[in-house]
Order: C-alpha cells, then structure tokens, then sequence
C-alpha cells in the first residue's frame, strides 16, 4: 500500500509515517516510480508505535521493541523494560506536577496580594507587579 492509504488506516500523518522510517522504525520499498510501498503488516506495526507514543515513550525507546511492534502488542503481557520506562514516566510527571502546583501557589499568592492591595484603596496601576 501507498503512504496516502497507510495513513488514512493509521490516522498517522504522512510526515509522522516518513519520520518513523526516516528513525528505523517503518521499511518501506521504493516502486519503479519511487513511491513508497509498505506491506499490510505496516498497519499493526504504526498502531503500536503510536500507542507506545500516547504513553511516552520516544522513538528511542521504541526502537527496543522493533521484534515486538508487528504484532497486536495489547494482547501479550507487558514487558519489564516496558514497565520501567513506563514507572519513570510517571515519576517524571508527578514531579512536573508537583512543580507545576507549586507555581499555581506563588502565582495565586500574587494576585491575591495584588488585589488586596488594590481594594485597600492603594493604586498599583502605575507599578509593575512582578
């Protein structure tokens, strides 16, 4: 099948498909036109790369389930290295979280005070704030 097509089964673009090949992921064969032709196997194969994706991981890490990404990952158990990767992109996120609601805190301590200031009859209009 042509790129047009495995994109339209897939829902990936065609710049993300050339990208998975351009990074080892995806082989296709050059017809005598030079288009690019995958075979159907293609199809299960970027389903689970955009799966591993949704979740995380980078093409990197993608890379160290090539042997696994033709076939219907979700029905087979979840590899250690999988749950590993997937361990610290959780730790990774709950400690962004945790950065991210400190700053809400400090954001909202300064409006607070901005506006406490301001309805104590205090102009502030002509300060900059932050």
């Amino acid at each position: 099948m042509r790129i047009g097509e495995l994109s339209s089964r897939t829902g990936a673009s065609t710049r993300s498909l050339r990208y998975y090949e351009q990074q080892g992921l995806l082989h296709a064969v050059r017809m005598p036109n030079g288009y690019r032709a995958y075979p159907e196997e293609t199809v299960q194969r970027v389903r689970n790369i955009q799966d591993l994706i949704s979740v995380g991981f980078g093409v990197e890490e993608i890379r160290d389930f090539a042997d696994c990404l033709d076939h219907d990952m979700r029905s087979k158990p979840v590899s250690p290295l999988a749950l590993r990767i997937l361990d610290e992109r959780a730790r990774v996120l709950d400690e962004r979280i945790g950065q991210l609601v400190t700053l809400r805190e400090r954001i909202n301590q300064q409006l607070n005070r901005i506006r406490a200031e301001q309805t104590s009859g205090r102009d502030t209009s002509h300060e900059e704030a932050v």
